[in-house]
């Protein structure tokens, strides 16, 4: 004869009753949680992005700077050239004192080693104006584009989790149809295992409020 809820202890079945009101609140409460955590997760990825794209602008503003100086430097470099190789000290050094700093920093260097390198512009000391500026927000920009790709990982982690607990809610919803005892008892049981498996699981996901 097929076992049903008449041969059920009434005891068992009051407690299959109370365990799947309670399984099905916790499990709602939490899928609500994790559609929220998603949703912050998906927020600050947004954002992360955003200042990504920000400091790549920042970045290429200061390399622009850069290169225009360095094609002033190379200009005046240029007429210095010249100036030198027809013998014209009064105006090599009038052009040595137009200079920038960065550039006669470098230029100085080069002269004080003999004028050996190709010329100051090979020099480690020629670091034309905002060219550290430009590595710095370059830098930063990967920075925030990782962050933004770490973001949207743990806002898809929260949304995988939710179709966990709607598993949950699924096999809670089995237990309670006029199936046989054994089977209700298996469909509540996996229904606690999948939701402890949840929480553990959600335990180790960092939290946004």
């Amino acid at each position: 004869m097929t076992e049903n809820a008449e041969s059920t202890p009434h005891w068992e079945q009051r407690f299959r009753e109370i365990a799947s009101v309670f399984v099905l609140s916790i499990t709602a409460v939490l899928t609500a949680w994790c559609g929220f955590q998603s949703s912050k997760w998906g927020g600050e990825m947004s954002i992360a992005f955003s200042q990504a794209s920000g400091a790549r602008i920042q970045a290429a503003d200061y390399s622009a700077q850069a290169r225009d100086a360095r094609q002033f430097d190379l200009t005046i470099y240029a007429q210095w050239v010249v100036a030198t190789a027809q013998k014209q000290d009064v105006l090599a050094g009038y052009i040595e004192e137009r200079f920038t700093p960065a550039f006669k920093t470098a230029f100085e260097a080069w002269r004080s080693e003999g004028m050996q390198e190709l010329g100051p512009f090979a020099r480690a000391e020629y670091v034309p104006g905002g060219t550290r500026e430009a590595a710095d927000w370059s830098e930063r920009a990967d920075e925030r584009f990782a962050s933004a790709l770490e973001n949207n990982q743990r806002g898809d982690n929260y949304s995988l989790l939710t179709v966990l607990f709607a598993l949950v809610l699924f096999l809670t919803a089995l237990s309670q149809r006029k199936t046989g005892v054994l089977a209700s008892r298996v469909y509540l049981g996996l229904a606690a295992v999948a939701g402890a498996i949840g929480v553990v699981i959600m335990l180790t996901f960092p939290v946004r409020i």
